[in-house]
């Protein structure tokens, strides 16, 4: 039998993080709308990232673009999970009425998701996350995607950028209890 070339085995290149975010684990950060952006740490520890939209069709029902998103997020446990946990953006104020009637649907799409499969999910307030990214709790859009580019990441607009922020909030606060 031949002997090893590698001298050190995988799980010790790997750098030890907090139990809920081991680098072997699959986390999902959201920026959820009829857009959302989305950023995943991949049980390979790499990060991708990207925007889905939900926007409905001419002839579809009202329903359509939240079995969409069902449909969306099995496809993404399937091929890059199973996913270990959930981030999403808590948004409590809205500019308009449909905006936060798509907020309320895709939220309730998601935890209902997550929770006949277990998984775990938390929101995070927008302030949170802007702090975080920027250094302030206010900052524009143009700030949350110039913090991304900061980071290496070329996001292609403020919902991917924030989902990204997300996701390096979970990892780095522990999902906020660091």
């Amino acid at each position: 039998m031949a002997d090893p070339t590698l001298a050190t085995s995988h799980r010790e290149a790997i750098p030890d993080l907090p139990v809920a975010h081991r680098a072997d684990r699959t986390l999902l950060a959201l920026d959820l709308g009829t857009a959302t952006g989305w950023a995943l740490h991949g049980a390979d520890g790499l990060i991708t990232s990207g925007t889905a939209s939900f926007r409905p069709g001419r002839f579809d029902g009202g329903g359509m673009r939240y079995l969409r998103f069902t449909n969306w997020l099995s496809e993404f446990d399937r091929l890059s999970g199973p996913i270990a946990s959930i981030w999403f953006e808590e948004v409590r104020r809205h500019a308009g009425t449909d905006a936060a009637h798509v907020y309320g649907g895709l939220m309730a799409t998601l935890t209902s998701w997550a929770e006949l499969r277990g998984v775990p999910y938390e929101g995070v307030p927008v302030g949170t996350i802007k702090r975080h990214a920027t250094g302030k709790g206010n900052a524009p859009k143009e700030a949350m995607i110039a913090a991304a580019r900061a980071r290496g990441f070329s996001p292609a607009d403020d919902n991917e950028a924030d989902a990204i922020a997300i996701l390096f909030w979970a990892i780095e606060t522990a999902g906020g209890v660091a």
